[in-house]
């Protein structure tokens, strides 16, 4: 299927509770009956924690997940699920200025601060594993939200989008995305549904073991099966299983990518029509037998102590330790990769990512119709430490080198070159756009829209209006808060998600161009940006020739990367 592609460029999230009007809504699924009378904003009424799997522990752990046991009686839905195992809320992303996976011996930058290349003490992994078991993490977690318009004049039923949290596939919930506001943003012309998904080595375990004895990329397999629940269930809430859009950000766009390219672009019965995207997170995605998930299924086996109590198949060894236990392993395996990397990601085998999915992409072969992506022109910095580049004497070579466990010599000194001429200054500046090329804004021929100036979070900002109160581990720069730009950026997505088209719907304001072209006519992009007296800038721009020829260059070395 031919996906039409409109591409975004930007800056800039959103967070009460109200009783819903009348008796609580009350909703059939056929294993369970679900009630709610819960508004976390007026208009809409949210059903909380409805079970959409069986808890995938003990011998379902690492396996593709169940269908739930029929429940009896009526289930209240008010109350927010716990979330999946993870360390923190940004999970845990590469403390170690090498990279563990480099493939040969490079010269080392010098001088390291033991702070930077020492991995998490055990006191501090007690300390996670303290704060995680106190009623906040579970993994029993694959629960959804769904929130519905608490009346609607609309007879027929509805447009739905499904998101998908980010966080390096290592953390995140749904408490952090208040998606109610879809709801109210479209004036209650839609019905908005947040899914969990399992996390880190719970959800991206691989290795020839996995593969025999359980499923790959079992987080995947988790959002699969809550768009085929929502197939067959969201008609009870009154949502429309043929209009159905799934959005997300960072590593949430990046799994999408994933639903994109699912099956070789042929998912039987389709799950989706539109595909929103927000800073998609794509690292190297290994077959499951590359010999860096084999050495991390070897390492995750170690450390439980498998190794030395029991004989292979070390899979249901695994499957006998407690979740806090593999936390802590988890946890350890991450920090000690490399600045800003994620360690459990999704790979390449199984029925469901059968090939490279550049190779899917390639070949035009996508699920869906209508896709449309934004990102910032400084993606990387938030994931790179600038202060420890400076202070340790890296240089561009020496940070590209261990960023790229299986780049060669020449082709780092080529990476160098093409960045320097890019204009960046700094150090730190040059590794920023190196990391924001590589993890978000390209992927090979597949290329993603830049929005300037902002930063990888900015974005959140802009899509919700209400302030987000929860524990945030990280701060979010202060947004353009200009309401007519706002608006037009957040019913450009909205009206993709009702119409599939980012310029047709009810409330588009006038300030976005009546013409928006699809990114394959001349490299068409809408840049969101401002003046520097704070008036909006909306426009048509085409994609600078240096970003392309940046992505033509990491396409060339792609095979090199993730072979």
């Amino acid at each position: 299927m031919r996906m039409h592609t409109f591409a975004l460029l930007v800056s800039a999230f959103s967070f009460c509770s109200v009783a819903a009007e009348g008796s609580p809504k009350v909703v059939d699924l056929g294993y369970i009956k679900v009630q709610s009378d819960l508004s976390l904003v007026e208009g809409v009424t949210s059903f909380l924690g409805v079970r959409y799997a069986k808890a995938p522990t003990g011998d379902l752990r690492w396996r593709a997940p169940h269908a739930p046991d029929t429940i009896e009686g009526t289930y209240n839905a008010t109350t927010m699920p716990k979330q999946c195992w993870q360390a923190s809320i940004t999970g845990s992303a590469g403390l170690s200025p090498t990279n563990p996976f480099r493939a040969t011996k490079v010269k080392k930058p010098k001088k390291f601060k033991k702070r930077y290349s020492r991995i998490r003490s055990p006191r501090r992994i007690k300390a996670v594993k303290t704060r995680d078991t106190a009623n906040v993490s579970d993994e029993d977690c694959l629960f959804l939200n769904v929130h519905v318009p608490t009346k609607s004049a609309n007879l027929s039923l509805l447009p739905v989008i499904v998101y998908m949290h980010g966080g390096g596939y290592d953390a995140g919930n749904v408490s952090l995305y208040p998606v109610e506001d879809f709801v109210r943003s479209t004036g209650f012309e839609v019905v908005s549904v947040s899914i969990q998904y399992r996390l880190g080595l719970f959800g991206f375990l691989a290795g020839k073991e996995v593969h025999r004895g359980g499923d790959l990329n079992a987080g995947l397999l988790d959002q699969h099966f809550a768009l085929q629940w929502v197939r067959k269930h969201i008609s009870a809430f009154g949502g429309d299983k043929d209009k159905v859009t799934i959005w997300g950000q960072s590593a949430g766009a990046g799994s999408i990518l994933q639903h994109v390219v699912a099956h070789r672009g042929q998912t039987k019965p389709p799950l989706f029509r539109a595909v929103l995207m927000n800073s998609p997170f794509l690292p190297f995605q290994y077959n499951y037998d590359d010999a860096i998930p084999e050495r991390l299924f070897s390492q995750v086996v170690t450390q439980s102590g498998c190794i030395s109590s029991h004989k292979a198949p070390y899979l249901e060894c695994l499957r006998t330790k407690d979740a806090a236990s593999l936390l802590e392993i988890d946890t350890v395996l991450g920090e000690s990769n490399f600045l800003g990397s994620y360690t459990f990601v999704p790979v390449v085998g199984g029925s469901f990512i059968v090939e490279s999915p550049t190779t899917t992409l390639l070949r035009k072969q996508v699920n869906g119709e209508a896709l449309l992506v934004s990102t910032n022109t400084n993606e990387g910095t938030f994931f790179v430490p600038g202060d420890v580049l400076t202070s340790n004497n890296f240089t561009l070579e020496e940070y590209t080198t261990q960023l790229f466990p299986r780049l060669g010599e020449a082709d780092i000194k080529r990476a160098a070159k093409i960045y320097l001429a890019a204009g960046a200054g700094s150090v730190p500046e040059q590794a920023s756009l190196v990391m924001g090329d590589c993890g978000y804004t390209n992927y090979r021929d597949y290329h993603f829209v830049l929005i300037l100036p902002a930063i990888f979070v900015a974005l959140r900002t802009t899509l919700w209006r209400r302030l987000v109160t929860k524990d945030l581990s990280f701060a979010l720069p202060p947004g353009f808060n200009n309401s007519d730009f706002l608006n037009a950026f957040q019913q450009s997505f909205l009206s993709t998600a009702l119409s599939l088209n980012p310029i047709s719907g009810r409330t588009q304001p006038t300030i976005t161009p009546s013409k928006w072209s699809p990114w394959a006519h001349e490299y068409t992009e809408m840049l969101f940006n401002k003046t520097e007296a704070d008036l909006p800038v909306i426009r048509s721009v085409s994609t600078n020739q240096s970003v392309l020829d940046r992505c033509a260059f990491w396409n060339s070395v792609a095979s090199i990367n993730n072979q």
